[in-house]
Order: C-alpha cells, then structure tokens, then sequence
C-alpha cells in the first residue's frame, strides 16, 4: 500500500459490491462493467448471479475476481449449509468467498463453534480467498477481540467489519482494533457505510486492505474525485 494514498489508488483496493434484493441482471452487468473500467479488486454480488457474472466477464476477457456471499446478513444458517454454498459458488466461477460468522454463537462465548465452523468453510474454499463478516455493529469490545482470535486461528484470508445491511457498518475504531489483534497474514476488510474518497483511504491508512463499497464508484463515475 502506497503511503500516500490518492484518490486514483482506491480503486485497487474495492470490492465493487451489489447485494440488494433488488438487483436484476441489467445491475450485475453494469457492476462487471464498472469493475472493470475501473480496475476494482473484485466485484461482490449475490450468489444466483455468480455462473453469469463470471460468464460475462470471461466474455469481455477480463480477469476481475467474482466475490460473493454466504449465510448473508445474518449468519445463522448451519454449518453444513455454509459449507454447501461455499461449495455451490466456487463450483459456479466465485473466486471469493465472504461468509458472516454465527453471531449468536459468538456473543454466546462458543468460540470454539465458531472457530470449527470457519475453518469447515476454509476447506471448501481451498486456495480461494475467504473474509469472515463478524458484524462489529453487534459486539462488545471483548468479542471483537475474541473474533480476532478465531479468524486467526481458523486459516480464513481476511477478517471483515460489516455485512452493511445491519445498525451499523465499518468504524475507524474497529480497523484499529483489528489491526492491533488480527494475528501475521490475516488482512483486513472494511465495509459497510464507506461513503467518501476521504473514508476509504482513512480506512486504508489505519491497516485495511480492502474495502467493501457500492459508493466509491458511483462517486468516481459522477466525477466526485
């Protein structure tokens, strides 16, 4: 990471996100598109478009990665479940895998559940990146450490702030905690109400290296940069 960010550096770090229930396949085509014209790190879209999204791009000849969700916003679905939908989009084209943790369990002190449970879900992705969401928004302080330990331990890729569809999304504060608690090799993901330019190199400075947006283009495009 540059140690002066500018504006023009952020795009390498984003995963140019749709997740609405909304989006229809005219949306993930302008995604794609705007990933690529703007050299995104990823493009992050719902599960039933990843065949397609990777079709399209193989199309156009474009190597941007395809990032998607798992057990998404809310985390409590099974462990074998997780696993089958890992399996599912990396069977589809996904080359990224972003799975929201149990929260539950977690606030629950069943850190050891937890910690089976991401690394079932590492299996299945092999060599393929996988973020673990832990949704900052609803823990304590201790339980953000705890989720530090466990993503650390479990062999995931990246530990995540925020799905964005919960009361609250990245802080400054949490990039800080992670970075002083995330163990060697465990990059940093935030997301979640990145709004600006300003915050997203903000959250690159504090040990971030990558950054969940649906914003960051959508400003780029109306020449907020």
């Amino acid at each position: 990471m540059p140690n002066v960010i500018e504006d023009k550096d952020v795009f390498a770090y984003v995963d140019h996100t749709l997740l609405a229930p909304t989006a229809s396949w005219d949306d993930i085509r302008q995604l794609c598109d705007d990933g690529i014209s703007f050299a995104t790190a990823s493009v992050c879209l719902p599960p039933c478009f990843v065949r397609q999204a990777k079709d399209y791009l193989r199309a156009q000849g474009s190597p941007l990665p395809v990032c998607t969700v798992i057990a998404f916003p809310n985390g409590y679905a099974t462990s074998a479940a997780k696993v089958f939908e890992a399996q599912d989009a990396l069977h589809n084209g996904a080359d990224e895998i972003d799975m929201v943790v149990n929260i539950g369990a977690l606030k629950a002190g069943r850190d050891g559940f937890v910690l089976d449970e991401i690394k079932a879900v590492k299996r299945a992705c092999g060599t393929h990146v996988l973020k673990v969401i832990v949704e900052t928004c609803l823990l304590t302080e201790d339980e953000k450490v705890r989720a530090c330990r466990i993503v650390t331990d479990s062999g995931a890729d990246f530990i995540k702030t925020s799905t964005g569809f919960s009361s609250g999304g990245a802080t400054a504060a949490d990039i800080g905690l992670f970075a002083a608690h995330v163990g060697p090799g465990v990059r940093i993901k935030a997301a979640g109400g990145i709004a600006s330019f300003a915050d997203a190199k903000q959250f690159l400075s504090l040990g971030a290296s990558r950054l969940g947006t649906s914003r960051i283009v959508r400003l780029a495009k109306k020449g907020g940069y």
